[in-house]
């Protein structure tokens, strides 16, 4: 393996296909999106085998393939059951790199920033726990935190011995304001403090968090802080990715951590990390990568040449024809247009809260204004409890959820596979619960 295929970027990316060869399979096993009109939402719908017998109102759980996606994972499927062993041999690392410049496409940055995961949870875990702390140390996080990012960062603090200090950002989602969750925070960094961690959009509440905001109260303290002792800032995207047109290279993080089997409809069993140059720094790798890092270890090439996303990238085999089919999830995306996609998404969410605020037998708590909200509507019903509003809602043709959390909340989730009058059909389904 030639030294320029570790280090050609986007030319390593776009030679993907070339370089498979051995079968027609391989050489045909492309990513590509088929065409789709921007924001053709009926289009779209109609590329999910997903069954209309009920309205899907919790499709970020865990995604059905869109035709794209699912030809794509067919493809690579056929060269790898056609041809294994070559099928692999010639698609290290080209076809990860076709991923991450992919990532890089549609959620901004450098494709040399992003590490390939097969989960949210794998990917926080690998970076809390990969985190250069130490004896004394503080880790900063918040009480809205998923049982993942938990105990990520709880099992990270026990190797480093760093501390962890946990803190509210709001009492009430349903009143939360910028100024409130900013102030909190600026008020509760400390000298010791070197990580803060957080979620950009609670799915326990609904919540989103203004992150930009939070970034520059981390940015003045860390203007009077030397290098080593500044705050890594750490998000938990997974809510926001698929939704919001956000560039996370803009957000003012240094990682942003998410599943892309969730509101982007990627292959399931796929994730990404995206890394600042200065949070990377600060990061190690725990599980050592295959895509090109075992050249190091041969002594082929320096440490140096290896792109840091492809070193942090945790090694051995996984669902490879899911993970390479991730570009075609990326492609359609950005063929709806990401401004349209987020547009729809909070247009399906604002009907959905404001006809659960107009019910008196229902205490709404997802914040009603889009720019602290996301694809989440949290609510509770007068004397049923969530599981059970989850069930009757189930036997009306609605498939819901409730939060997972210790004081868990009914929720909507409208995405791009709903429509308006599936909004009016649930909205009625809990309006008879009165």
């Amino acid at each position: 393996m030639l030294r320029r295929q570790f280090l050609g970027g986007a030319g390593a990316a776009v030679g993907a296909t070339a370089l498979v060869g051995g079968t027609k399979a391989a050489a045909a096993a492309g990513t590509k999106a088929e065409p789709i009109a921007a924001a053709d939402w009926t289009a779209f719908r109609d590329l999910f085998p997903l069954t209309r017998d009920y309205v899907q109102l919790s499709t970020f759980l865990i995604a059905s393939h869109p035709k794209p996606v699912s030809d794509a994972i067919a493809k690579i499927r056929q060269a790898l059951d056609e041809n294994p062993s070559d099928f692999l041999k010639n698609a290290f690392p080209a076809r990860d790199y076709g991923v991450q410049a992919a990532a890089a496409r549609y959620m901004g940055g450098e494709q040399h920033q992003y590490a390939l995961t097969d989960s949210t949870t794998m990917g926080l875990a690998m970076v809390y726990s990969g985190l250069k702390l130490s004896i004394g140390d503080e880790i900063l996080q918040t009480e809205h935190e998923h049982y993942s990012s938990d105990m990520s960062l709880e099992f990270g603090s026990r190797r480093s011995g760093a501390t962890i200090r946990k803190i509210a950002l709001y009492e009430e989602a349903s009143a939360f304001t910028e100024e409130d969750c900013v102030q909190r925070l600026q008020n509760a960094i400390a000298d010791k403090t070197r990580v803060v961690a957080v979620t950009w959009v609670h799915s326990s509440s609904g919540v989103k968090l203004p992150i930009r905001a939070m970034a520059d109260v981390i940015d003045a303290v860390n203007a009077n802080r030397e290098p080593d002792q500044q705050i890594i800032f750490c998000v938990d995207g997974v809510h926001g990715l698929g939704i919001e047109n956000q560039d996370v290279s803009k957000l003012g993080c240094d990682f942003f951590i998410g599943g892309t089997h969730k509101w982007i409809f990627g292959p399931r069993g796929t994730g990404i990390v995206w890394g600042s140059d200065r949070g990377w720094q600060r990061c190690e790798a725990i599980i050592p990568s295959f895509s090109a890092s075992t050249y190091v270890w041969r002594g082929l090439i320096a440490q140096d040449q290896v792109p840091v996303g492809a070193h942090m990238s945790p090694g051995g085999f996984h669902s490879f024809e899911h993970r390479w089919a991730l570009p075609a999830a990326f492609d359609l995306h950005l063929a709806l247009g990401k401004d349209n996609v987020q547009r729809r998404i909070h247009q399906l969410n604002t009907q959905s809260k404001e006809g659960l605020a107009k019910m008196t037998h229902v205490k709404l708590h997802t914040p009603m204004a889009a720019a602290y909200s996301s694809g989440f509507a949290c609510f509770e019903v007068d004397g049923i409890s969530p599981p059970d509003v989850v069930k009757k809602m189930h036997d009306k043709g609605v498939i819901m959820s409730n939060s997972p959390y210790r004081k868990s909340f009914a929720r909507f989730a409208p995405s791009l596979l709903n429509n308006e009058q599936e909004i009016d059909q649930a909205l009625a389904g809990i309006a008879a619960l009165a």
